[in-house]
């Protein structure tokens, strides 16, 4: 029979303590699906203290807008691009998805009107800095500009 040396006796001692360090990881670490979804009213009266944070949004799709092809400022064309407005029971928000950029392709929107939805985004409250999705392609917003834009970066249909 092999005998252990006291390092390995130690190591084994520590075995279900790294286990249980291992799991509390996984779980804080876990997706924002795991989320519960943020009320579009909370985010559309406080902007600011959303602005570059990834949410969980949940609601029926309204108003699908595929976008023609457009220009980043660096050149490149991104293609695919659509928007729409997803609407909970307390307000709606418009929604981008930015296609792909630098890859030629002619795709239909992955939502249709009136799904149920749920996304995780980033919310973009450009009056803060950045940019916005519009019909015109990407557009710099101005300092005094109210767009509120949520950027998809998920998007999973629900059941209903």
């Amino acid at each position: 029979m092999l005998e252990c040396p006291s390092m390995c006796k130690g190591l084994l001692r520590l075995l279900p303590l790294l286990m249980c360090s291992i799991g509390l990881g996984f779980a804080v670490l876990s997706p924002a699906s795991a989320a519960d979804p943020t009320a579009i009213r909370d985010i559309l009266d406080e902007p600011s203290v959303y602005h570059l944070r990834q949410v969980v949004l949940q609601g029926r799709v309204r108003n699908v807008q595929p976008l023609d092809p457009y220009k980043l400022p660096a050149g490149t064309t991104c293609y695919g691009a659509y928007l729409f407005y997803l609407e909970d029971e307390t307000a709606s928000i418009n929604v981008a998805v930015f296609g792909l950029c630098g890859v030629p392709t002619v795709k239909d929107p992955d939502v249709e009107e009136g799904t149920q939805v749920q996304l995780q985004a980033t919310i973009q409250a450009p009056s803060h800095g950045g940019y916005y999705l519009s019909f015109q392609g990407l557009t710099v917003a101005g300092e005094r500009e109210g767009v509120i834009q949520a950027v998809a970066d998920r998007i999973t249909p629900l059941m209903e």
